[in-house]
């Protein structure tokens, strides 16, 4: 099976989605299958969806430290549906960019199908928001809200089924729980019911921030499904992600600020080593990353091993120059 773009624009070796032209080309095919790596008894370890931050750039990082699957940030469908804008600023992936899960905001099982028929030859599935529990997004009828919302969850999923015909494209959720766990559980049965393909458990409800994670929760939803499950929240390290997929007998582990303090965790960096600091270096410049993020997330990747002196020299740092004098000169860089 070969993935087809659409007039692919090429800016620093990425593919950008553009829909306005008529040529095709083939795309690299996209030999890795989530659901095989769910089904293959190995800890599966998933890049989650982070609002500005799993982009492509970080996604190439995190998969040179063994990160096996990597979802994009969250997308509002609608908007990816009607706007030509949204779709080239939202979505950028590149023939190394494998597997990749897309990550939509939907409360319209239309438009969803729409948003999955679009991005079906750039990525292998895509994935329902049913967790966010910002406030925005719930008012607008996305996230977490969705948990109380099974028929909804359940056409969405059939409508993507329906309209999307490419064999192993995947249809997943990612969902917080309740405080009555059967409703969640229900919610789960009646989701694999409709052919979802994995659902990703935060365990934690929508109320809960800092609280700790309920590990217990997704074990006894892992036990009640035939799918793959995934488990999420407070994941720091390879070690702490081993223990977790241990005590939930889930199929994978899905880690968001844990990367991002630390992209070769997965690797079993305790920190972030300085080579990956010169990877993620590299790969921004490569790609083009606009220098807010670039910044950014060396602000994140350098918090354990600098001190609070050279933090604030470092993040008052105003120019990617400047960023590359800085490492050069302190870490030999």
């Amino acid at each position: 099976m070969h993935f087809i773009l659409i007039t692919p624009q090429i800016r620093n070796k990425s593919v950008l989605m553009k829909s306005d032209c008529m040529q095709t080309t083939i795309y690299q095919e996209r030999k890795k299958d989530p659901i095989e790596m769910f089904h293959s008894g190995q800890l599966v370890k998933v890049c989650a969806p982070m609002v500005r931050y799993s982009k492509l750039a970080f996604r190439t990082l995190v998969r040179k430290y063994s990160c096996d699957l990597c979802y994009t940030p969250m997308i509002v469908a609608a908007d990816f549906v009607k706007s030509i804008k949204a779709r080239d600023s939202e979505f950028t992936t590149n023939q190394g960019d494998c597997p990749l899960i897309v990550q939509f905001a939907a409360n319209d099982a239309r438009l969803l199908s729409d948003a999955a028929r679009i991005v079906c030859p750039y990525a292998n599935g895509i994935d329902i928001n049913c967790g966010c529990p910002q406030r925005w997004a719930m008012a607008e009828g996305y996230g977490a809200c969705l948990i109380n919302k099974p028929e909804l969850v359940r056409d969405m999923v059939k409508q993507v089924r329906n309209q999307v015909e490419t064999p192993g494209f995947s249809v997943s959720i990612k969902i917080r729980i309740h405080d009555d766990l059967k409703r969640t559980v229900d919610l789960c049965r009646k989701a694999e019911a409709t052919g979802v393909s994995w659902i990703t458990v935060h365990g934690r409800t929508a109320e809960e921030r800092h609280q700790p994670v309920h590990y217990d929760s997704i074990k006894i939803i892992k036990e009640n499904m035939s799918i793959p499950v995934i488990a999420n929240g407070d994941i720091r390290s390879l070690k702490e992600a081993e223990n977790v997929w241990q005590i939930t007998g889930t199929d994978g582990v899905m880690v968001a600020r844990g990367l991002l303090a630390n992209p070769a965790m997965f690797a079993g960096y305790e920190e972030t080593p300085l080579k990956c600091i010169w990877d993620w270096v590299d790969i921004a410049l490569e790609l083009g990353t606009p220098y807010m993020c670039f910044h950014q997330h060396l602000m994140y990747m350098m918090e354990k091993i600098t001190s609070r002196q050279e933090k604030r020299v470092f993040n008052a740092l105003s120019s990617t120059s400047a960023i590359i004098d800085y490492l050069t000169d302190h870490y030999g860089i």
